[in-house]
């Protein structure tokens, strides 16, 4: 009596095991816990460029047009990067000419222009870009990861869905993202117009860059 209880316990003590063991093996991964960065508009930037036959054109130079007025919040998966998001938001009104080739008085005239006939910041006050999804894999030199962002982008009151490549690196407790994107100006129905007898134009291709640097919360 006393081997055959011991038999039972063994058996019943296996059944356990294999049972824990395929519980184990089925059940879900837990989820990655993900840490949220706030972006330093000290340290970052957010451009706009556009060459001679793009957003503007002024005596046949290209512009630079710098955001002095921007938030945003990444979260990100230590080790992995995704799952991860951004949601990036500019003042439309703080978007301004910072071309060396341009005197005091050119910019004024191309920042009147920005305000008056291509941004309507009024009407419009901001640029938002949301993620909707991101892949990430380990950059092949350098450091740091490739990520694509795909998410929608607001301006001039249209949204329209855009993919962003960027790079992104941690240092303790900050991260860095470094990208450039490129949109159609007909996409959001930025008016097409001139003024101060064809000095300014508004046609062609948008091109935005960020580097953008967030300390972790």
């Amino acid at each position: 009596m006393h081997r055959r209880s011991i038999t039972i316990a063994i058996i019943l003590t296996t059944f356990a095991f294999l049972g824990a063991l395929a519980a184990s093996a089925t059940a879900p991964a837990p989820t990655p816990a993900t840490v949220t960065y706030t972006l330093d508009p000290g340290r970052s930037k957010f451009m706009a460029h556009a060459s001679p036959s793009g957003l503007l054109w002024f005596k046949g130079h290209g512009h630079h047009l710098d955001a002095g007025d921007f938030t945003g919040t990444v979260e990100l998966t230590p080790q992995s990067i995704t799952p991860a998001s951004l949601r990036l938001v500019v003042k439309a009104a703080s978007l301004h000419e910072t071309g060396a080739v341009f005197t005091d008085q050119q910019k004024q005239i191309i920042n009147k222009e920005l305000r008056e006939i291509v941004l309507h910041p009024d009407q419009y006050p901001e640029i938002v870009f949301q993620s909707t999804n991101a892949t990430a894999k380990p950059a092949k030199t350098g450091g740091g990861y490739d990520v694509r962002l795909t998410g929608n982008l607001t301006l001039h009151g249209v949204t329209h869905p855009v993919e962003i490549p960027a790079t992104v690196t941690l240092n303790g407790d900050e991260m860095r993202a470094v990208g450039k994107f490129s949109i159609d100006r007909d996409d959001y129905k930025v008016k097409a117009t001139s003024a101060f007898h064809g000095l300014v134009r508004v046609s062609g291709t948008v091109k935005f860059e960020f580097d953008i640097v967030g300390r972790r919360q």
